[in-house]
């Protein structure tokens, strides 16, 4: 057979070409794995892209431009580090947007002093336990007019009942604390439950890794660890996650250790991305009558929804959450918000919205809109100024 002295011969190049084919045979099967995972990966990326877009359109759509008065507010924070932090800072952010000028000043300074010199036309105090009785009598000594936001009524009413009758304007996020208040001799008493801060709590792009089917964050009080306990067995096959303190309380800890961050503190951005990344979040209110830390021996009841309630719905997620009265005052139930009053209909609830995709997406659009337009911080403080500069 003749040889071509320009190319080698074939049959030995084909030879090598088999055994080298033969050596590389999973290849096929990854390279069918990754079309499988660049198909899937592409369809997630879409789904999540189209539904971060419609999201985004209800952000610029319920966000109103705030109204900025002609007025000085000095700021007292709480003077206290986590959770209470945030709410400081979103607090004074969002006092930057509607007042001319906002002083700050934490409870340690001398607040007093700082109003004789630049004469706010208010002066807001954060929870207040922080903050001496002395500086508020010498702030109305003054003529300066005083307000504070009490951010965990009922469950320390034994303390602020102590403090609310120092200030002119006491605002309260519990309802049935009005009458509490009032009782002491307050004349102006509101209530003005928590928002939300968009900066912290909006729709975002969460981590693939975190996404799940539900889950819960916050502490574990009594009545939270009995609902998770019955509740827990019930969606065993979904990917679900707690987080939280106190969750070693379960009965069968052990068995769902795995799926609980045991003791982890949340900043409000993670908190956001973990509501982010579930397609459903429970939200489980403290009971009023809670041992653990709890100093409300006057046994108020609670009836005004927490400001968790705000938060999730702020993030573009379908929340389930325990009857409270007043929250029909906040959220239409059925159409913007999902509750339930037992364990059944929690249980019943989580699996119909997992397996009516399009209704649970309706339902948190809407209550995001609703978040927004109503419930944001601008809302809250708008309110709380209009208020508290009414002429006495």
């Amino acid at each position: 057979m003749p040889t071509n002295k320009k190319y080698p011969k074939i049959e030995p190049l084909r030879a090598i070409a088999k055994a080298k084919k033969a050596a590389r045979k999973p290849i096929p099967t990854e390279r069918s794995d990754y079309l499988l995972g660049r198909r899937d990966g592409a369809a997630l990326g879409w789904k999540h892209g189209h539904w971060h877009g419609r999201c985004e359109a209800i952000v610029q759509a319920a966000t109103a431009p705030a109204m900025r008065r002609p007025i000085h507010v000095l700021y007292v924070t709480s003077g206290k580090s986590y959770p209470y932090s945030p709410l400081d800072e979103g607090i004074h952010t969002t006092l930057l947007g509607l007042a001319e000028r906002v002083t700050i000043a934490s409870p340690r300074d001398d607040v007093a002093a700082m109003a004789r010199a630049d004469r706010p036309d208010l002066v807001l105090v954060l929870d207040g336990m922080e903050f001496p009785a002395e500086q508020v009598q010498q702030l109305r000594l003054q003529g300066v007019r005083t307000a504070i936001w009490f951010t965990d009524d009922p469950y320390y009413t034994d303390v602020t009942a102590t403090i609310a009758p120092l200030y002119d304007h006491i605002f309260t996020l519990e309802r049935n604390c009005l009458p509490f208040y009032q009782q002491l001799g307050c004349q102006r008493v509101y209530n003005l439950p928590l928002g939300v801060h968009p900066a912290y709590y909006r729709p975002r792009n969460p981590r693939l890794a975190l996404r799940g089917d539900l889950c819960f964050i916050g502490t574990a009080y009594w009545n939270r660890v009995s609902i998770f306990h019955e509740l827990l067995p019930r969606i065993e096959s979904l990917n679900f996650r707690l987080s939280g303190l106190w969750w070693d309380r379960l009965p069968e800890y052990g068995k769902w250790k795995e799926r609980i961050e045991l003791g982890k503190w949340m900043t409000p951005l993670e908190t956001a991305e973990y509501y982010n990344a579930h397609r459903i979040v429970v939200n489980v209110h403290r009971a009023h009558d809670d041992e653990t830390f709890n100093k409300n021996g006057a046994g108020i009841t609670a009836v005004s929804p927490n400001p968790r309630t705000f938060e999730i719905s702020a993030c573009g997620t379908l929340q389930i959450v325990d009857h409270r009265d007043d929250l029909t005052q906040f959220y239409e139930p059925g159409t913007e918000i999902v509750t339930y009053q037992s364990i059944e209909e929690l249980a019943g609830k989580v699996e119909y919205y997992l397996a009516h995709e399009e209704e649970r997406e309706r339902i948190a659009l809407r209550a995001l809109y609703r978040t927004l337009r109503d419930h944001s911080y601008t809302s809250r403080l708008s309110q709380l100024l209009d208020l508290a500069l009414v002429p006495a």
